[in-house]
């Protein structure tokens, strides 16, 4: 709740003052730092090499392929142009409007940024300045985060659910899976939730086997993201895509959420 409050003053305080907007300054233990920054919908960017070099001694940043890499000690950090996460440790963690390229920039949120290397953000809503305490190590690895079974059912159900469909599809199913953990009306394990066999069973591909396919990679990515905390579909308990079933129960009975790609989605 806490975090969420600082989000929304953050975000009606530069509404309410662009000259803040325009040109936030930035800081690393309090010394200034001469990065590039900038906000996009209501969320400070700053030039990744500049913030990587300030916060990591030993970082050592390059272009490889279609991505920005930052190596050091600990840190193994990739951002791509125009995805909607970047990938730390194995991690993925999400950006709701993406990484952008200005100018033969690399631009992340801060502090997106500042959680990949395990510091913190502190923002002053007078001046729009940001300082970041750098912590002591970057992120744990994929491995020490997520629960295996967890990752690996999670992949699967929404590979087999929306392959074919974009990452915030992906991300949306995910969604629907652990809202339902944590509703208590269903079971409370991705697990338990996915092979809940009441009504003849809650997702098709589990009845048609589907669900035991090789899962895509941009789905095990979703998968991440949705245990990290990316959420785009809010309370939504079911989906379907209207198209492909008979089955309209879910859009007769329950309240209307949103739609993305084929899917609907419904809590």
């Amino acid at each position: 709740m806490k975090r969420f409050l600082t989000a929304l003053t953050l975000s009606l305080t530069l509404a309410a003052n662009p000259a803040l907007a325009a040109s936030p300054s930035v800081s690393v233990d309090g010394t200034p730092v001469a990065a590039y920054a900038t906000v996009r919908q209501n969320t400070t960017y700053v030039a990744l090499r500049p913030m990587a070099e300030a916060l990591l001694e030993d970082a050592a940043v390059s272009w490889e392929g279609s991505c920005a890499a930052v190596r050091g000690t600990g840190l193994d950090l990739t951002a791509s142009p125009g995805a909607l996460y970047l990938e730390s440790n194995g991690r993925a963690l999400y950006i709701p409007y993406g990484v952008l390229l200005e100018s033969g920039r690399t631009l992340v949120p801060v502090r997106v940024l500042a959680a990949a290397l395990g510091a913190e953000v502190e923002w002053d809503s007078a001046t729009g300045h940001v300082n970041v305490t750098t912590g002591t190590d970057a992120i744990p690895s994929a491995d020490e985060q997520y629960d295996a079974d967890a990752l690996r059912w999670l992949s699967h159900i929404i590979s087999a659910e929306s392959r074919g469909e974009p990452l915030t599809g992906k991300i949306a199913v995910g969604n629907v899976v652990l809202n339902r953990v944590a509703h208590s009306e269903f079971p409370n394990t991705i697990y338990g939730v996915i092979f809940d066999s009441r009504w003849g069973g809650q997702f098709e591909p589990v009845r048609n086997g589907t669900i035991y396919h090789t899962p895509t990679e941009e789905s095990v990515t979703a998968a991440k993201l949705v245990l990290e905390g990316a959420d785009v579909a809010g309370e939504s308990l079911y989906f379907l895509a209207p198209t492909l079933t008979n089955n309209h129960w879910i859009m007769e009975n329950r309240d209307y959420i949103m739609t993305i790609g084929v899917h609907w989605f419904y809590k």
